[in-house]
């Protein structure tokens, strides 16, 4: 469904998407989508659709941001407007990934509280600012990571055990093995058969 504000428009016409969201059922989203649809028809885009997900900003896969994203993949339109920025996501990392590839796809990106507009030099510029703290967060959780193994290690080699996140006692690092995971499996999978069956036709055509 689009709505034509093109009258508005100075130079070329964008086609917008509008995105609110809302944490709980008992929220309503008409505000957020009141002030979009005003800012949009205040500077004349055409609006493509609304998209409106009422489900917790931490979670990376909601049904109306799915929606968006694969409307964005097929072109259905050139900006994308939200009220404030948490109503898109609340993780850095996530956030960054959806601006990434709305740029690479030529996408605009309008926060209406914050004056921010991707299509504008400043706009880029907190593009940029996104990009360097979700790798400072990547970043950090490599070396979260990092410092939990070797304490682990080092414990394993004082006491002969640590205890993991759930609170039980581990003898060894890595997950447990499995029935997928024993030796005869894995010495009988891939090229080991391949070699096995050419090693048996040789022996076959020798006897």
């Amino acid at each position: 469904m689009i709505l034509d504000n093109s009258k508005n428009a100075v130079g070329p016409i964008k086609i917008a998407a509008l995105y609110a969201r809302v944490s709980t059922l008992d929220q309503k989203p008409e505000n957020q989508l009141i002030e979009l649809q005003n800012y949009a028809k205040t500077r004349g885009f055409a609006v493509y659709d609304e998209y409106v997900d009422r489900i917790s900003g931490a979670k990376e896969s909601r049904p109306d941001l799915n929606r968006l994203m694969i409307d964005a993949r097929k072109g259905r339109f050139n900006v994308v407007i939200v009220w404030k920025v948490d109503r898109l996501g609340r993780s850095t990392k996530h956030l960054y990934q959806i601006i990434e590839e709305w740029d690479n796809l030529g996408i605009d990106f309008i926060i209406t509280t914050l004056g921010i507009d991707t299509s504008t030099a400043a706009g880029k510029l907190v593009f940029g600012v996104f990009a360097q703290i979700a790798e400072f967060e990547r970043a950090l959780i490599r070396e979260r990571i990092n410092l939990a193994m070797e304490r682990r290690k080092k414990q394993l080699k004082t006491q002969g055990y640590y205890v993991n996140s759930k609170g039980e006692k581990k003898t060894a690092l890595g997950r447990p093995k499995g029935k997928k995971d024993s030796k005869g499996r894995r010495r009988k999978s891939g090229y080991y058969r391949r070699w096995e069956k050419e090693h048996n036709k040789g022996e076959a055509r020798n006897e």
